[in-house]
């Protein structure tokens, strides 16, 4: 069984033992017993967490909200489409990463939740974000500027301007979403997002971001298979939507918007950083 793949033995034992109720509140367990969904086991990919990849602690704690994200964003880290696809290459991709985070950006840790590499390693960014994924709770990153409060981000290694993510990569990707929408009661149509829905970026590239309805439809399906019935997600207004920003609109002092740039991800309705 590869890390991203949930194995047979867990998918059965969830269509047998976890249904759904329709609106998202509680799941039937084993024994039949009602409990609420975020505090539920929800199966998930191989995640390898912070001490696996050798992270470095955080300068203060990472806040911890009792509620859950409205949005998962997805982003591309605008680095080398590297060709090694090793857990040690993964590890040290996100080494660099939090170095950058905290000794570049002056941050507190790693500003993501998550990091996907080519290789299809998963793994978890900011402290304390596995726990607070498996509680049903969201820590708060720095990744999207002034939706922190209310989005996870996910890192997927590589540039993607117009390179296609390599098959290992997306599929862990898929497994991922299936994961936090189980965990988090997420319609994945509406809660599947790119950093450029809300910031005025080219990220997470023009490829990755045109291959987002697959994702969308992939993540939907992948939950059908495991027994989970989440209701479709009323549309927003559309004064509330998430728009591509108008690039052509962005004056000399503005946001310089580059083929490869990655930000904002702090902004002034931003709880920290």
């Amino acid at each position: 069984m590869s890390h991203h793949e949930f194995g047979h033995a867990d998918r059965r034992t969830l269509l047998r033992n976890a249904v759904l109720v329709t609106g998202g509140a509680l799941l039937v367990g084993p024994g039949g017993v009602l409990a609420p969904a975020g505090a539920a086991a929800a199966a998930e990919p191989r995640v390898r967490t912070r001490a696996d990849w050798g992270a470095r602690p955080p300068t203060t704690a990472a806040t911890v909200l009792d509620s859950r994200p409205a949005h998962i964003v997805v982003h591309h880290t605008a680095t080398a489409n590297q060709s090694d696809t090793s857990w040690a290459a993964a590890a040290a991709l996100s080494r660099r990463i939090q170095d950058h985070h905290m000794d570049g950006n002056g941050w507190a840790d790693a500003g993501q939740q998550l990091t996907i590499s080519r290789g299809g390693h998963i793994m978890e960014g900011r402290n304390r974000s596995l726990e607070a994924v498996r509680s049903g709770r969201h820590v708060v990153g720095a990744h999207v500027a002034n939706h922190n409060a209310t989005a996870l981000g996910i890192e997927n290694e590589g540039t993607y301007t117009s390179a296609t993510p390599p098959g290992a990569m997306f599929d862990a990707l898929v497994e991922t979403c299936v994961w936090l929408c189980r965990s988090y009661r997420l319609d994945p149509h509406s809660a599947i997002r790119g950093h450029r829905d809300f910031n005025a970026t080219a990220c997470p590239g023009d490829e990755l971001y045109a291959m987002l309805p697959r994702l969308r439809e992939r993540t939907a399906s992948g939950l059908a298979e495991r027994g989970v019935r989440i209701e479709r997600a009323a549309p927003l207004p559309a004064a509330d939507r998430p728009g591509f920003p108008d690039l052509s609109r962005v004056t000399d002092g503005g946001p310089r918007v580059r083929p490869f740039q990655h930000g904002p991800t702090i902004g002034p309705r931003d709880l920290g950083r």
